[in-house]
């Protein structure tokens, strides 16, 4: 079978976690994979003369106009739409505000054109359930491999401990929001420091960053010398669609996590196990200060979570799910009529 999947770029977070990552194991049944980008240069009739190619199209994230979609779907006779953002909405930093009707009229007929969608979370599923047949509504979580991360070790250097930050330009517009709560963190802990893993560097007044260009080839053992993972995401329905990715590399790295209870993040970080859910900036002092004296605490609760993500979020998980996907529909080169989906 020939796959082609459409994704923003090759090195684009959502294409290395959610289709390259999976690539070695549809090869190893014998599968052809093509991983195309749409962005940078991209013309609808390239697309087009992809995926007549193709036996399965995945697209990633994108929206069409409608015109597109209906061309597009007339040229494939699989398509798979795997999406893990609230797409549908524009994002939490957008001055337009979360709703965006474009959006959503292109979220909803690309959900019910493809013969398989899949949500990387719960609500994502959820939102693409209310809009199309919900039996073909996949979820997939984000997956990563946790053989890739070496433990923290959690030693206790000269009365320094490390917080811990990955992401990339975009979600640092969040942390932004956040920096008068890790300003006073920096003033109640003076041997704090703050590794950022990044693109881009952030600016504390109170608190030292230690900033870290991201490379997928260092990123793991960025990640090794440090001691705590933070995470935190506005409270609104575009963060109920993340993915919960940086908390469970904190966790494939042995580290606990502080993080608000935000989408995913409430369930991901088990409150007092994995590391502690924090609202108000005194809930994050404290549970920060706690972390900070204790490495033993550290060491268990970073432990924990690395199992929970071995069991649960590991790659082997995601190829599973994946395996267990066979699109319905009429036979290859069967000519495809959707006429409900375009009125």
């Amino acid at each position: 079978m020939r796959i082609t999947a459409l994704v923003k770029s090759h090195d684009h977070v959502c294409c290395r976690y959610r289709v390259a990552a999976f690539r070695p194991y549809w090869e190893s049944l014998g599968h052809e994979v093509e991983i195309q980008p749409w962005s940078s240069g991209w013309f609808l009739q390239r697309i087009l003369g992809l995926s007549r190619r193709a036996d399965v199209l995945i697209v990633q994230r994108k929206l069409f106009p409608l015109w597109q979609l209906k061309l597009l779907r007339g040229a494939v006779d699989r398509l798979v739409y795997d999406f893990d953002d609230s797409i549908f909405l524009n994002s939490s930093y957008n001055p337009l505000g979360r709703e965006c009707p474009k959006r959503f009229q292109q979220f909803r007929y690309l959900v019910q054109a493809a013969d398989v969608v899949v949500a990387g979370n719960e609500y994502l599923r959820d939102q693409a359930a209310a809009l199309t047949d919900p039996a073909k509504v996949r979820l997939i979580p984000t997956c990563v491999e946790v053989a890739r991360y070496q433990p923290a070790r959690h030693d206790f250097a000269a009365g320094v401990v490390k917080l811990a930050w990955i992401g990339s330009s975009s979600t640092l517009r969040g942390l932004e929001k956040f920096r008068t709560t890790l300003d006073r963190l920096g003033q109640a802990l003076p041997g704090l420091r703050f590794k950022v893993i990044c693109d881009r560097s952030l600016s504390l007044e109170h608190l030292s960053v230690d900033f870290r260009p991201w490379s997928e080839a260092t990123e793991a053992a960025d990640l090794a010398d440090a001691d705590i993972g933070i995470s935190w995401l506005p409270d609104d329905a575009w963060s109920a669609g993340k993915c919960g990715l940086k908390v469970l590399q904190y966790m494939a790295a042995g580290l606990p996590v502080v993080a608000n209870p935000v989408g995913l993040q409430r369930t991901l970080v088990r409150d007092g196990e994995t590391g502690f859910l924090a609202r108000t900036p005194e809930e994050w002092q404290h549970a920060v200060a706690r972390l900070a004296r204790d490495p033993q605490l550290r060491r268990a609760m970073g432990a924990a979570g690395r199992r929970s993500v071995e069991n649960e979020y590991d790659i082997a998980q995601g190829r599973a799910a994946w395996g267990a996907i066979a699109p319905t529909g009429p036979p290859p080169g069967a000519k495809r009529v959707h006429p409900l989906y375009f009125d």
